[in-house]
């Protein structure tokens, strides 16, 4: 029998939930779905899941790494679901350490989860990143130059710097300010660190859904947080030939792939439901949207 897993949308079930894995879907369940009534199965344990998961998320049963977990085996558990397809981004994630951007003491940096770094933010959850990264791949190329807005404690900027190398430019743009520091002191103590220092990596406090006009046009541009709508100057800033993955709407929102044509034109399609929290402005985020 093939079974579809449900990556539950409501923090009321997640918090209330004690397993770390999904739950299989059957006949029953997913009529009480369609209902919108509790299910008797628990979902996702994290209370904080409010951003960076796909809503409907098909794998089979993914439970979160136990023990003393390396890096390197969430990527391969990503890997064996068939969530990271890339081995140019399996590479780069198994190099970039997730534990390194969450809060010191989180219980599991490793888990398909996403984690609570402060100021009504969280950090992506693994396969979401994973997803972005493939989505991007192309234009992450040596030597090109990326965007990523919204970029928190700077994991996914690491992992763009890695794949654009020295001769191209990663910018991380956040506007909590002590988040930026925070991100700088993490990517320095990661395998980004010389692409820092030598400043072809950079993060700075702006508001991203301006951009960051220095360094553009890019190649790829990253948004880690829905808009209601595409910002104009992300489109503006994008290069001809470039792709900007960015969750769009409000209660409801999807991933859309966002290519700017050679001649300028821009093709958007959708590529999966998602649950971000809102791009917004520093004080909105702040106060809690």
């Amino acid at each position: 029998m093939n079974v579809s897993y449900y990556y539950h949308s409501s923090p009321a079930l997640a918090h209330h939930s004690r397993l770390s894995c999904y739950a299989p879907i059957t006949p029953t369940s997913l009529t009480l779905l369609h209902h919108h009534r509790p299910l008797s199965v628990s979902f996702f344990q994290n209370p904080n899941f409010l951003t960076g998961n796909t809503i409907f998320f098909k794998m089979q049963r993914f439970c979160s790494v136990s023990g003393k977990s390396k890096n390197k085996a969430m990527v391969e558990r990503l890997q064996q679901f068939g969530v990271i397809v890339s081995s140019k981004v399996a590479e780069v994630m198994e190099t970039v350490d997730r534990a390194l951007f969450v809060p010191s003491g989180s219980a599991a940096p490793y888990d398909d989860s996403p984690v609570a770094i402060g100021y009504n933010a969280t950090i992506s959850a693994p396969h979401m990143h994973a997803t972005c990264l493939q989505l991007l791949e192309e234009n992450l190329q040596p030597g090109m130059h990326a965007l990523d807005v919204g970029s928190g404690t700077g994991y996914l900027t690491a992992c763009f710097a890695l794949m654009v190398g020295p001769q191209g430019r990663a910018v991380g743009v956040e506007h909590i300010p002590e988040l930026v520091s925070l991100a700088k002191e993490n990517i320095q103590n990661s395998a980004a660190a010389t692409l820092l220092k030598d400043g072809s990596l950079s993060v700075h406090a702006g508001d991203g859904r301006e951009g960051w006009p220095e360094f553009a046009p890019y190649d790829a541009i990253h948004v880690g947080a829905a808009a209601p709508e595409i910002p104009q100057p992300l489109i503006d800033q994008l290069k001809p030939g470039g792709r900007m993955v960015i969750p769009v709407g409000n209660i409801f929102q999807d991933l859309k792939v966002v290519d700017k044509n050679p001649d300028g034109s821009i093709s958007i399609r959708t590529e999966t439901s998602v649950r971000y929290v809102p791009l917004t402005s520093r004080e909105a985020q702040l106060r809690g949207y």
